[in-house]
């Protein structure tokens, strides 16, 4: 049954991460003026964890305590309220002590934000003070309703304090503090420091962020000036940078993708995780459904390798030309342009129609007007079509034409394709190719064909073109050189000199520098390649001139070797776009949502029925036999929780809602068979409570806890999360049941008793005890340990069996107490 539990309550926890994983669309101004719309969460952190996150993860302990009081007729039991603090108990004590042993050695987490930690550990002990002063003094014996209320009241009220003190309100708002926003994923994010940083202003609905009225939580329009900070902006892209930089030293006969997968799982490893899916992943690991981080980087990759556009080119014939732009000299006499088909069944015949078109060069005066039909017969792939040139010996800019492709048909039925479904055949661009004739009688004017070149640092030898217009006469020489922008030569390019030759009637030559891969992230740096005064080293005319050379030597006179508009090439380099968008990938592939939600019924039977590995490496293992154990002894509850809705369904809620119902049925059957166990065994209710059925609820968060120790890089999830679940357990799980019991007999016009007996000597136990617990996490943040979990061997030792011994004593003295061998309440 406990299993049961654990299984449903993992589809509860997977609704409740996506419920509050949705995000709202905010307007970021940035100092300049500009905006851009993005997106941030909805739910504050810390209040998803005190409440959904905390209702999930105690959602066993609650509703047993409400439905056994509302199952006997409302009168007060033992095993509701003894579950709830013996399972507070085996939080505190038992997983902090877990958390502290499974830390590797030599390491240490410390928590990062003790205001929120402090808050949520006062409220865990003073939940269970507040509960033996309403049991033993303020009203001996009798819950009254104000009392009760309070209870339940307590619970806004401390997710209240814990809000305030994690977005630094009232009295915090004094500390330094300062925003940022992250451009990556455009959230919002606060940060803290020594110094008071200048020059920022918050503006949230129009208001400063200081003001009463400024909460970004209720906003659904958002505008924030922002002095951006490039350092803590790029923290997150240079980590998964380091990553993928790791990953290729390490296995250098890896491909891309299995880098990827190994490099996605490695991002959703360390990256920072709510309380919902520690608690997810301990029970999937436990039942035998695998590494939920592993499988998602699996799946991720094999749908990646799917993915791609397919066209209708296996059908139909695509016709075009083989380039659109063609290049001759004026006096080549003739060029040709050729016109390619692809694709396509090969069985059919094709016709399509062509004719020039004057631009800048005139047909009859510059080239010959041409016009004709091109015939694609079955396994035709290549025709060409001719044009002549006219040559003159008038100096004069270069000119172009154009040639045009129409009226593509097929031969059986004469009518222009394209027009059935499907077509068989289709023109394509190019469509219209330009021809530019380049004037030969002149030295040329050389020059780049743009001012600025952005490459990519992957790009290795960088090739570029240096093309010669207005004349093509002569044998010249090009001198260029490199200059240092924001590049440096060495680091991030090789310098390089040197001279371009064209031969009489070559119209471009190319030259070569070497970029230097340092693989940045978001990297944009600058140099120049500068070209110099061209220099004629040979005119085209040697000897003792014809009187027709002698005119062509005149003609060349005219213009001599010159540059052009663009002399001076900028080249930015930037970072490689296969690894920009391998990393953007993987930045927008570790949404924690999607890690552990479904999509679909399918989807959920099949994971129900296939058994996984639950190893933590970095290679993906095959399942070992305690799997198998585990999926065996699991698949029957694995299957029949299948049935609840996938978490996409209304945003999760369906999920939501159908999981909790379970929960609380699965929950009555285990308060009757453990009032049954007892009786069997001669145990008292209490001590069934605290000792067995606390254990077996609190199972899957000591797996929890024990990943989220391990993972993470500070204590907060495995230490804070134990505080904020003890308080909520007693602030939902009793103050709901007693608040409802309470008010049933007050109608009835009688009192709600408690006999505070074995309850009210368990709490004073559990908070003299935790009390000596929070003292020892604060002793061990002295730098000779280095924080709450792990430090040195000896010490994370003697810790962990003095955790382990108060848990032992509370038990053994609760159930003493239960037997009456020690005197109680």
């Amino acid at each position: 049954m406990f299993l049961g539990v654990s299984i449903v309550a993992d589809r509860f926890m997977a609704s409740i991460e996506v419920i509050t994983s949705q995000e709202k669309e905010v307007t970021i101004t940035k100092p300049n003026g500009e905006t851009s719309v993005t997106t941030v969460r909805i739910w504050n952190e810390t209040v998803s964890n005190l409440t959904l996150m905390a209702l999930g993860s105690s959602a066993p302990e609650i509703l047993l305590s409400v439905i056994e009081v509302c199952g006997h007729n409302f009168d007060a039991g033992e095993l509701g309220p003894s579950t709830i603090v013996g399972s507070a108990a085996f939080n505190m004590f038992v997983i902090i002590g877990v958390c502290v042993w499974v830390i590797p050695h030599g390491e240490s987490r410390k928590i990062k934000h003790l205001r929120v930690f402090f808050i949520t550990a006062f409220w865990s002990i003073f939940a269970y003070i507040w509960l033996y002063l309403i049991l033993a003094v303020i009203s001996p014996g009798v819950v009254e309703v104000w009392e009760a209320v309070v209870t339940l009241l307590y619970f806004p009220v401390c997710v209240l304090l814990a809000w305030i003190a994690d977005r630094r309100l009232l009295f915090y708002k004094y500390m330094h503090k300062r925003y940022r926003a992250d451009k990556r994923h455009g959230i919002v994010v606060e940060m803290e420091g020594d110094l008071a940083p200048k020059g920022i202003d918050v503006i949230m609905d129009r208001k400063f962020s200081g003001g009463s009225n400024s909460c970004p939580g209720n906003s659904s329009n958002v505008t924030v000036s922002v002095q951006e900070d490039n350092e803590a902006e790029k923290k997150k892209d240079a980590e998964m940078v380091q990553i993928l930089q790791d990953l290729k030293e390490k296995h250098p006969d890896k491909d891309l993708e299995q880098l990827i997968e190994m490099a996605n799982y490695s991002a959703l490893v360390h990256q920072k995780k709510s309380r919902a899916f520690y608690r997810i992943h301990a029970t999937r690991i436990l039942i035998g459904a695998g590494n939920v981080l592993r499988k998602h980087a699996v799946t991720h990759a094999r749908r990646s390798t799917r993915r791609g556009n397919q066209d209708d080119m296996a059908t139909c014939s695509h016709i075009s030309f083989e380039s659109a732009q063609y290049q001759c000299t004026e006096n080549c006499g003739t060029t040709s342009l050729g016109v390619i088909l692809e694709g396509g069944t090969g069985q059919n015949t094709f016709y399509v129609d062509y004719r020039t078109e004057n631009g800048s060069a005139n047909a009859g005066a510059d080239y010959e007007f041409s016009e004709g039909t091109l015939v694609f017969k079955p396994g035709d792939t290549r025709k060409e079509i001719t044009v002549g040139i006219l040559d003159d010996d008038v100096f004069e800019e270069d000119e172009h034409f154009f040639v045009r492709l129409q009226n593509l048909r097929l031969e059986e039925s004469g009518n222009e394709t394209g027009t059935g479904t499907p077509p068989k055949g289709r023109l394509v661009e190019p469509l219209v190719a330009n021809v530019t004739i380049l004037d030969d009688d002149h030295a040329g004017i050389f020059t780049f064909g743009q001012q600025v070149l952005r490459v990519s640092e992957s790009t290795g030898t960088l090739t570029l073109t240096v093309v010669r217009n207005s004349g093509s006469r002569g044998l010249v020489a090009v001198p260029y050189y490199t200059e240092d922008g924001s590049a440096r030569a060495g680091l991030d390019y090789e310098e390089t000199r040197g001279e371009l030759e064209f031969a009489n009637e070559q119209t471009s030559q190319t030259l070569q520098v070497r970029i230097i891969n340092v693989e940045e992230y978001e990297k944009q740096e600058n140099f120049f390649v500068v070209l110099e005064e061209p220099k004629w080293l040979k005119r085209g005319i040697s000897g003792n001139p014809t009187p027709e050379e002698e005119e062509a030597r005149k003609i060349s006179e005219m213009g001599k070797p010159i540059l052009g508009e663009h002399r001076r090439l900028e080249v930015i380099i930037e970072e490689s776009c296969e690894f920009k968008s391998t990393v953007d990938k993987l930045l927008k592939d570790t949404n924690l949502a999607a890690v552990i939600g479904t999509h679909s019924w399918r989807e959920q039977f099949i994971e129900a029925v296939t058994v996984s590995s639950g190893d933590e490496d970095d290679e993906e293992r095959t399942p070992n036999c305690f799997d198998y154990f585990m999926h065996i002894l699991s698949v029957f509850w694995k299957i029949v929780f299948a049935f609840v809705p996938p978490t996409e369904y209304w945003n999760g809620w369906a999920c939501f809602v159908v999981s909790i119902s379970a929960i609380g049925f699965l929950t009555a059957i285990i308060g009757d068979l453990a009032s049954h166990f007892g009786c069997t065994v001669g145990l008292r209710d209490s001590v069934t409570a605290v000792v067995f059925v606390a254990l077996g609820t609190s199972i899957p968060d000591t797996f929890a806890s024990k990943v989220a120790a391990t993972q993470d890089q500070y204590a907060d999830a495995s230490v804070g999360n134990v505080t904020g679940s003890n308080a909520v357990n007693v602030f939902l799980g009793i103050g709901l049941a007693w608040s409802v019991a309470a008010i049933y007999w007050e109608v009835q016009g009688q009192v709600f008793r408690v006999e505070p007996g074995s309850l009210a000597f368990s709490v004073t136990l559990f908070t003299i005890f935790a009390f000596i617990n929070v003292g020892v996490l604060m002793l061990r943040r002295r730098p000779s340990i280095g924080g709450e979990l792990g430090g040195p061997r000896v010490t994370k030792l003697l810790t962990t069996l003095f955790f382990f011994g108060l848990w032992l004593l509370y038990i053994l003295f609760s159930s003493l107490e239960a037997y009456c061998h020690i005197q109680g309440f």
